[in-house]
């Protein structure tokens, strides 16, 4: 490697590699992405930072590049997968969940709250950093930020685009809501998951109950046009303004027009 390069590390990832001519780094894999792989989708060699200077979001992957985790002054990781290894004891303090099904929410988020209050950066990761790990990050905002379950989903979504919860880690997310803020919380307004399983969107609201899809007004009476024998399909039915009382029947060139003089004085423009 020439002296020149040796000089001038990558201003991304801070190794040593040709990051201007697409060549990736050996330590990290940081490379220049080409402009048909830009994507707010597109996976990192970094973590995504939930809460500035505290609380990370990542994948294995992204917990399997020690570098790049002490370049951001990461020194402690939280596991949420027990089949995940963890590679650099020596290096970062770890805690893996043991439980395959569910999620120790409380176990979890003490861990990181005890983070907070040591006032050093910890990692949170699972396999994809679609699931679990964002799961255990939401219910961390539920818990210690009083965020009700919509924001915390916001929050974390808007800075990982890419997270993906199943139906069975949401609803594992719905009973903790419940058990942080009591079993009788107000819902929040509610929409529906790709797996149609309910979940909720938005800031709280103390008088909102599931959507549901919109209503209409209906009219208890309505101008009706007969168009006599030539109309075999029945008529419309119109509504203009609020219902009136005062209806009258008009005889016309068209046939009987029910409504009242207002109504007959619109339709005839």
């Amino acid at each position: 490697m020439r002296k020149r390069e040796r000089e001038n590390p990558c201003a991304i990832c801070g190794h040593y590699h040709k990051f201007e001519e697409g060549e990736a780094c050996g330590v990290c894999g940081h490379r220049l992405q080409g402009a048909n792989e830009k994507s707010p989708h597109m996976p990192s060699a970094f973590p995504t930072e939930v809460l500035p200077t505290f609380l990370y979001l990542g994948s294995y992957d992204n917990a399997s590049r020690a570098e790049l985790l002490k370049a951001q002054g990461i020194v402690r990781i939280l596991n949420t997968v027990p089949a995940c290894q963890n590679l650099y004891k020596n290096s970062f303090v770890y805690h893996c969940l043991k439980e395959e099904q569910t999620l120790p929410f409380n176990e979890a988020v003490d861990f990181i709250e005890q983070c907070n209050k040591d006032k050093v950066r910890v990692l949170v990761h699972c396999m994809s950093g679609q699931n679990r790990s964002p799961a255990i990050v939401i219910a961390y905002l539920m818990r210690y930020k009083g965020w009700r379950l919509a924001e915390s989903y916001q929050w974390v979504k808007d800075r990982r685009p890419s997270i993906n919860l199943t139906s069975a880690v949401l609803k594992q997310l719905q009973d903790y809501e419940k058990e942080v803020f009591g079993a009788n919380a107000s819902s929040t307004p509610i929409f529906t998951t790709p797996n149609d399983l309910a979940f909720g969107f938005g800031f709280q609201n103390n008088t909102q109950v599931a959507a549901s899809p919109p209503t209409f007004i209906q009219p208890i009476s309505c101008p009706s046009f007969d168009l006599g024998a030539a109309n075999s399909h029945g008529s419309g039915s119109f509504i203009f303004g609020s219902e009136r009382q005062d209806q009258k029947i008009t005889n016309t060139p068209l046939g009987s027009i029910s409504g009242t003089p207002m109504d007959n004085s619109m339709d005839s423009t």
